[in-house]
């Protein structure tokens, strides 16, 4: 099915890539400049985590299962903030976006509430926040990108070092990266030097996309069997499959038979 088979709910063009949102089978989706999905909702499940990466980058919850501050940067049709708003209530967030028109189109089409005392939505360089706030967070959502790529500013080294400043003692980074980009290996490897290696990676089933969680403290060698029954525990609460992501985690990580290395 070709994009504009779909119907086209509506198209914002300024300096930049244009915003359009389009309709198909009771889901709505944001596409930045392309036909690439940078967001989507389910509109009888508007608070719903609709897309495999969003799904995966909650397995943060597994390390940190009681932020009280986020700290996202990329709005997108506002998924991850929808679901902290709706799940967390004794969290506050601030989601930083650069485009005016993304959140237009996100407070229009995608039901992101108007900011109140624990959700803050504001325009602006999200690089620049997080190098402006030094231990504001107990979780940085990083989900950065234009129409064809990671921003800039949202992988260098410098930037992956204020990440590292702006969490609090037990903070986690959590990342949404392109699997198939040419310079994965080398955002790998700069999260990495920031975080002292206290890496994980968690591919999404398709593997388009990766997760990467950086810890700013070792959580330890947690053991497996802990590690599933938070991950039921997990799943019975919120709904997602956090027993799969744990399966992905092994998989993809060091591990001994008893315990995840970390």
């Amino acid at each position: 099915m070709g994009f504009f088979s779909k119907r086209r709910l509506q198209r914002a063009v300024g300096a930049g890539d244009s915003v359009e949102v389009s309709e198909s089978n009771g889901v709505r989706c944001l596409h930045l400049g392309n036909r690439t999905v940078q967001s989507a909702m389910r509109l009888k499940q508007p608070d719903r985590l609709e897309l495999d990466y969003t799904r995966c980058m909650m397995a943060f919850l597994l390390f940190r299962p009681d932020p009280r501050q986020v700290l996202l940067v990329g709005l997108g049709g506002g998924s991850l903030a929808k679901f902290i708003y709706r799940y967390f209530p004794e969290s506050a967030s601030v989601t930083v976006e650069t485009n005016p028109r993304v959140v237009a189109a996100a407070r229009a089409y995608f039901f992101v509430p108007a900011d109140d005392a624990r959700l803050r939505v504001e325009i602006g360089d999200g690089a620049a926040y997080v190098m402006d706030h030094p231990c504001s967070c107990d979780v940085l959502m990083v989900d950065g990108f234009d129409a064809n790529a990671q921003v800039d500013g949202l992988c260098t080294q410098a930037f992956y070092d204020a990440c590292a400043a702006a969490l609090t003692t037990n903070g986690v980074l959590v990342v949404n990266l392109w699997g198939n980009d040419a310079n994965f290996e080398t955002y790998l490897k700069r999260i990495g030097a920031s975080f002292d290696g206290l890496v994980l990676c968690l591919p999404t089933s398709g593997r388009s996309n990766i997760t990467i969680l950086a810890f700013k403290h070792s959580p330890g060698a947690p053991l497996w069997c802990d590690l599933r029954e938070r991950a039921r525990q997990l799943e019975a609460r919120y709904g997602l499959a956090f027993v799969k992501f744990l399966g992905a985690l092994r998989d993809a990580n060091l591990h001994t038979e008893k315990r995840l290395l970390i």
